[in-house]
């Protein structure tokens, strides 16, 4: 768990139980999350990760257990949370400008049409966008789509940004420079986020702290995995280099291990209640002449 006295989020014995279920999807489920923080979660089809996220968001109830943010109980949406989907949901009637300005205006109903343009501004150059501002969304590609969706999300400044695998539907490449954009975003605005991903490379690029989700029926985070791989930025993980640093094998091959031959042991509530942190990257000094070998590509099945 983060060492954080008063994390921003505390999830405590999550669980949900859909109505004619012999078992929940989830239970026990114990994490939480410090300001300033990116955490992503990663498991089999069907372990409830996205529940989590909709319960994170206030989205969805859960059946038991309680989620907090800075110490208040989440109940249902706010403003507080920005969240990005793997679909785009702009309002396709409206440029990249106003699609924007309507999440603006939303949260600061106060502010003159010169403020919340300035704001719109800010986060579409943020994105690299600002030669589309005035386009509308059938204009635009699916990446740049993407980038709307962030830019809105960021544009509300939100506590904490929930990422619902938003990369999933998009090219290689188109997904590579949109990883680049968010590793730069979040270092300037030290923007605390939890992030679906099916994508390894993806959580270990991203990510500083990653969730193991269990298979279920009554799935649990079995593991949690710190990456102590230096954050992104001068001398950080850059996706370009990622794979010179002898800890990105190590930490890889421990999430691959887990996905493929320990998640579905762990199911039907056999993964522990609280679960342990581990920080495969490092290793004693004496074995660190051994060269792990890289293994292939690997996505959990959608």
């Amino acid at each position: 768990m983060s060492t954080e006295a008063s994390p921003l989020v505390r999830v405590e014995a999550l669980a949900k139980r859909f109505p004619g279920s012999a078992e929940p999807v989830f239970d026990e489920v114990h994490f939480d999350i410090a300001k300033g923080e990116f955490v992503c979660i990663i498991g089999h089809s069907g372990c409830g990760k996205t529940t989590i996220l909709n319960v994170l968001a206030g989205l969805e109830q859960a059946s038991g257990g309680h989620v907090f943010m800075q110490q208040r109980e989440v109940v249902g949406p706010s403003l507080d949370r920005g969240v990005v989907f793997q679909g785009h949901a702009l309002m396709p009637w409206l440029s990249v400008r106003r699609n924007i300005a309507f999440a603006v205006r939303s949260r600061w109903p106060g502010w003159s049409a010169a403020e919340v343009d300035a704001q719109v501004r800010k986060h579409v150059e943020l994105v690299g966008l600002a030669a589309a501002i005035d386009k509308k969304p059938s204009e635009l590609s699916g990446g740049m789509k993407q980038r709307v969706g962030i830019a809105r999300a960021f544009a509300i400044e939100p506590k904490m940004l929930l990422l619902d695998e938003p990369f999933g539907a998009l090219d290689a490449l188109t997904r590579g420079t949109i990883q680049d954009e968010l590793l730069r975003i979040c270092a300037q605005t030290q923007q605390t986020v939890f992030m679906i991903t099916h994508d390894v490379d993806e959580a270990i690029l991203l990510a500083d702290r990653i969730l193991l989700m269990s298979n279920g029926p009554q799935a649990r985070v079995a593991e949690i995995v710190r990456n102590t791989m230096p954050r992104g930025g001068d001398g950080g993980r850059q996706r370009a280099t990622l794979h010179h640093d002898p800890q990105y094998y190590r930490i890889r091959n421990h999430l691959v291990d887990f996905l493929v031959a320990r998640s579905k042991d762990l199911s039907h509530g056999r993964a522990p209640a609280r679960p342990p942190q581990v920080e495969p990257g490092r290793v004693p000094e004496q074995s660190q002449q051994q060269q792990p070998v890289s293994t292939p590509t690997m996505e959990t099945p959608a």
